[in-house]
């Protein structure tokens, strides 16, 4: 099997080529996203391999069935970047990770609200300028505050627990589908605006989805308790931007904690240390002093890379051999199909 990784960093190549020593296929890595663009690039392979901001989109599928490529395997649990339609109409097998660490995601998501309440990032430049003043570093403690958990797969479940078990907080989750394990920690579900209202903390842990885009807008906003902290570790068009500045500025929001941005596609995963930055909502959200943006590293721990490495592979042999492809995503049925 031929494999034509996109989107490759220095990590990748060392986790895959890692995990492929059980395996013996034959990857060809190209930093180049994946796109209308760059998609020549997999002629002659038999799959490809490919990540969150690489463009699956029909034309793109198109391309890539005309090459002969009959696998994506996604190294990424979502997969809102792929068209599933054109996939099925031709005939290709999309493939993903759909659990590499929630652990590792869960616990970038606390030291996001750590960071921000005890303004961690501000009082170590202000040490390293020999700047010891408590003023403007003042936090609240965890422990008592109500914590809004909005969306309860296995990183929400995780989050919710350290925030109740370790912190001590008042959890109140939503999740169309409950789950079992958030309600056996004592947890009551609630609807959207009534957790927006209560919680002095609201972290996002749910798929991007066109239910989901821009949960987070200018409506819900103000339905948020005052001065409440947001979290998105998840996706980042879960939040409107725009709504976010002004709900910043207004104070509506009183500090927010981002992993995932919008518009990060042509942002995160790159050195754009010696470029200007051309995003201006981008750019808008780094002036405010109570915005704390990580750049897509959730998921980034040791353990984590070698999951996603060990699952690729894995999703590659079950389709060599034939399947069926226990990670596979499918086109959803039409209604009346």
């Amino acid at each position: 099997m031929r494999v034509a990784v996109f989107s490759a960093k220095a990590y990748d190549k060392r986790f895959l080529s890692e995990a492929n020593e059980a395996f013996g296929y034959t990857f060809k890595f190209f930093e180049p996203h994946l796109d209308e663009s760059t998609v020549r690039l997999a002629s002659g392979y038999d799959a490809v391999c490919a990540f969150v901001h690489d463009d699956l989109s029909r034309p793109t599928l198109q391309a890539l069935a005309e090459a002969g490529v009959k696998l994506v395997a996604l190294r990424c649990a979502g997969y809102n970047n792929v068209d599933l339609a054109a996939a099925q109409e031709y005939n290709l097998t999309i493939v993903r990770v759909p659990a590499y660490s929630p652990h590792a995601v869960a616990e970038h998501a606390i030291a996001l609200i750590l960071g921000l309440n005890r303004r961690i990032y501000r009082a170590y430049n202000r040490v390293r300028e020999g700047n010891f003043s408590l003023e403007g570093l003042m936090g609240f403690d965890l422990h008592g505050c109500t914590a809004g958990v909005v969306g309860t797969g296995k990183i929400g479940v995780l989050v919710a627990k350290i925030l109740k078990n370790g912190f001590g907080c008042e959890v109140v989750a939503y999740d169309p589908y409950p789950s079992k394990a958030c309600q056996d920690l004592g947890i009551a579900y609630a609807s959207l605006p009534e957790l927006l209202s209560q919680a002095d903390i609201v972290s996002l842990h749910c798929p991007l989805s066109p239910e989901t885009h821009h949960v987070i807008n200018e409506a819900s906003i103000q339905q948020m308790k005052p001065g409440a902290m947001l979290i998105n570790t998840s996706r980042g068009a879960l939040v409107d931007t725009r709504a976010a500045i002004e709900g910043l500025k207004s104070g509506q929001i009183g500090a927010m904690g981002l992993d995932v941005y919008e518009e990060e596609g042509d942002l995160f995963f790159e050195d754009l240390s010696t470029q200007v930055i051309q995003d201006d909502q981008f750019t808008r959200l780094l002036t405010f002093p109570n915005v704390l943006i990580t750049g897509h590293q959730a998921f980034f721990t040791e353990n984590a890379v070698r999951n996603i490495a060990e699952t690729t592979l894995a999703n590659i042999r079950e389709f060599e051999s034939g399947g069926p492809c226990a990670n596979q995503v499918h086109a959803p049925q039409r209604r009346g199909a």
